[in-house]
């Protein structure tokens, strides 16, 4: 049995795909299986699979017609032989020792969980969307959700899993939905019970113009998931509103001036989205 399952969705990602791929095969962390399902792809990812699983026999390749990122994942899931499981967005890639930081924080302190940060990055920009300064491990989900920054941030892929937990909980990402990790990451920190942190390795979110989250067409589905993520929270009373995000926007001629964010008793200005005064980072 392999120590980690790599999860690696792969549709129509042919500019991205061998960043992808590189960053994971050249882990320092090397006792990982690397499940690539390609989601019906057009382009020329299939290909380029094809020859990286040439060269790396922990490289997996599943063929499907499109069924959508939550399918794709809950087959990873069903199908997954490791002991952790990761999900890795073939866009996005990680730090070399990401997995040899997380598996040996989550072996050191028997955690179901281990969670890095997360830096976003576009063409123009660079953006710390969690830091984490110490290793830390909480098992009480109100302090599992703030060190996270849940509901805020309810990505999946910062993290490795117990497999064996996903599974007995039966955790599955919902179907016929993009935002689909906006609830199942606060059920995956809430059930599975102890979390640490680790410090000093980063997962790299690249944001494209067209991404799925990047299209006006889909914020009903966020609209959706997040109402069934907030029910979720209130129905098992875990206290999320001193670290929730708020925010106000102020407008003329329908143009957007200035944002307010506030967390707790923090605030944050943005003039016009580009200018900044004060801060909001969440570090653990």
């Amino acid at each position: 049995m392999n120590k980690i399952s790599v999860i690696v969705p792969v549709y129509n990602v042919e500019k991205y795909l061998k960043r992808c791929l590189d960053s994971i095969i050249n882990q320092t962390f090397k006792d990982i299986e690397i499940i690539c399902i390609n989601d019906g792809s057009t382009d020329n990812s299939g290909e380029i699979l094809n020859s990286y699983a040439q060269k790396d026999k922990r490289i997996k390749i599943i063929e499907q017609t499109n069924s959508g990122l939550s399918a794709v994942r809950n087959k990873g899931i069903d199908i997954a032989s490791g002991e952790y499981i990761s999900f890795i967005d073939s866009d996005d890639w990680i730090d070399k020792n990401f997995y040899e930081k997380l598996y040996n924080a989550a072996c050191k302190n028997d955690a179901d969980i281990a969670a890095c940060g997360i830096i976003r990055l576009s063409e123009y920009r660079k953006k710390y969307l969690l830091q984490f300064e110490k290793e830390i491990t909480l098992e009480n989900p109100d302090k599992k959700f703030e060190i996270c920054d849940i509901p805020d941030i309810n990505y999946v892929w910062n993290k490795i899993y117990k497999l064996d937990k996903i599974r007995k909980y039966n955790l599955k990402f919902l179907e016929g939905y993009v935002y689909e990790d906006v609830l199942f990451t606060p059920q995956t920190v809430f059930y599975l019970k102890k979390l640490v942190t680790v410090p000093d390795t980063y997962y790299y979110y690249w944001r494209t113009p067209n991404s799925i989250v990047a299209k006006k067409s889909n914020k009903k589905d966020l609209e959706h998931t997040r109402t069934l993520a907030l029910e979720f929270i209130k129905k098992h009373k875990i206290s999320i509103e001193k670290h929730i995000t708020k925010v106000k926007r102020y407008k003329i001629f329908g143009i957007s001036f200035l944002k307010i964010r506030t967390k707790g008793n923090k605030k944050q200005y943005l003039l016009f989205n580009i200018i900044k005064f004060g801060k909001i980072k969440k570090r653990g």
